[in-house]
């Protein structure tokens, strides 16, 4: 019986329960108030390496919630670590050390 190639299709959704969450909880370890982020954008809103390059801190922040850290790495670099996005949050969450411990934790399992 043919399944007319329908299990080859990409799936549209994202199966957090199969997520390598290893990353982000490292990350919440370091920074706790990170795990109270809700993805408003106002830090994106604001910041000054967002108005020059593709840089995106929401974005960081979703990848890091889904698992996915391939290019991680370069999308940090962009960061000017002006410490903005930290003085419009919500929630108080500092981004800053966020930033910076991510760069951290990435060079330690690179370096590893």
């Amino acid at each position: 019986m043919s399944t007319f190639d329908f299990l080859k299709v990409r799936r549209l959704y994202i199966d957090y329960d199969n997520l390598d969450q290893e990353l982000l909880n490292e990350v919440i370890r370091e920074e706790p108030s990170f795990q109270w982020c809700i993805s408003c954008g106002c830090c994106t809103a604001t910041c000054s390496a967002g108005n020059h390059t593709t840089f995106n801190i929401r974005r960081i922040s979703l990848i890091l919630r889904r698992g996915e850290v391939e290019g991680l790495e370069e999308e940090l670099k962009k960061c000017m670590l002006c410490g903005k996005c930290t003085l419009v949050c919500p929630r108080d969450i500092q981004l800053r050390n966020v930033v910076m411990n991510i760069k951290k934790i990435v060079l330690k399992k690179k370096t590893a």
